[in-house]
């Protein structure tokens, strides 16, 4: 009697135990808008988030739940809840906060590039006498430091003669930066497009931008997942990819280039600085999820310079981090294996995508 009572017993707390525990899908981006807007900007993971599109993904899919967490302090503070185990997938994380966070082992696969030739502007005071990036040689320049915005500001520096020994740099997020021009704290100060509203009401004037420039400046990021997250999860894995590629995709075609705009500007930034911001350029440009040549050559090449300008200590294997499979099916399950162009590890175009055929808006 005893063994039947406590059989009955556990098949009635089985009986009203849920189903299945609830499963998080937690993904976090290195950045905030205006005033800490949770909103992003300028990429498809900006997309993904405001059309729900990775949750339309889980729609029937039981106790799956997903959040989203934006860091005002960018890559540095999300490699900090990467490593207390507090996320499952960075999206939109810079080239050297996740090499960064590679070499101090955090494990990560990298799945696909969120974004590509994102553009740097140098912007001063109205009344700067500073006219170029060699004039910037013994002055005071905000920074974020440990931000992809570092490595890709060396690189110009680099291009153009000087090193961060030449220049008297300040490390402040965007806001704080912005502020300090603003106000005279600093005599220049290396950004994106959020630069580009301040110029129009002639708050601060662009005295560069990388979008002139060597084709591999700029600045990349990517999409990564745990590996622990991977691991156990592969086909929620795949969803997610699927989700962003549909993003991306959306955000990639022309004919939604002003959908796009509006989309972004939820993060307090007007759509003219977007407009100024793509002028001349398609949105594919930036917005294509394809790991290529051009892609795996710029982390690599920032893996080496990182480590020579004593950012990381020792060498980073970037070929073994590449998981681009999800990307692939995604790709060929949506049919646009060949829908974005593809690039050399030069920034030159090695095969033309069926979006450049579509018909570009006007700018």
């Amino acid at each position: 009697m005893k063994f039947a009572h406590i059989a009955a017993l556990i098949g009635g707390l089985l009986a009203i135990a849920p189903a299945s525990a609830e499963t998080l899908i937690r993904i976090g981006y290195p950045g905030t808008g205006i005033d800490d807007r949770p909103y992003a900007y300028g990429d498809y993971v900006a997309v993904a988030n405001v059309q729900q599109l990775v949750e339309a993904e889980f729609k029937d899919v039981p106790d799956v739940k997903v959040t989203w967490t934006f860091f005002r302090g960018a890559g540095p503070a999300l490699n900090e809840s990467l490593a207390a185990g507090q996320l499952d997938f960075a999206a939109g994380l810079g080239d050297l906060p996740s090499i960064v966070g590679r070499s101090r082992g955090l494990q990560t696969k990298y799945l696909a590039s969120a974004g590509s030739h994102d553009a740097l502007y140098l912007a001063v005071p109205p009344d700067s006498q500073l006219k170029t990036v060699e004039d910037l040689r013994g002055h005071k320049v905000a920074q974020f430091r440990g931000t992809n915005l570092q490595i890709a500001t060396d690189r110009v520096l680099e291009k153009h003669g000087l090193t961060e020994k030449d220049i008297r740099f300040v490390s402040l997020d965007s806001n704080a930066a912005t502020a300090a021009l603003v106000s005279g704290n600093v005599e220049a100060s290396f950004g994106g497009s959020e630069y580009l509203d301040l110029a129009k009401r002639g708050a601060v004037k662009i005295i560069y931008s990388t979008k002139n420039d060597d084709p591999t400046l700029g600045r990349n990021s990517g999409l990564l997942v745990t590996a622990e997250f991977e691991k156990a999860h592969p086909e929620f894995t795949a969803k997610v990819v699927r989700a962003f590629v549909k993003a991306a995709r959306f955000g990639s075609d022309e004919a939604n280039r002003q959908a796009v705009f509006e989309l972004w500007s939820k993060a307090g930034l007007p759509v003219e600085s977007f407009e100024a911001d793509f002028k001349d350029e398609p949105l594919a440009h930036r917005l294509s999820p394809v790991v290529d040549d051009f892609i795996i050559a710029r982390y690599k090449d920032q893996a080496e310079r990182a480590k020579a300008y004593g950012l990381i200590k020792k060498d980073v294997d970037i070929d073994s981090w590449f998981e681009t499979k999800y990307l692939k099916q995604a790709l060929l399950d949506l049919e646009l294996k060949n829908y974005w162009s593809t690039f050399d590890a030069k920034g030159q175009k090695v095969t033309e995508g069926q979006v450049e055929h579509t018909k570009a808006a006007s700018n």
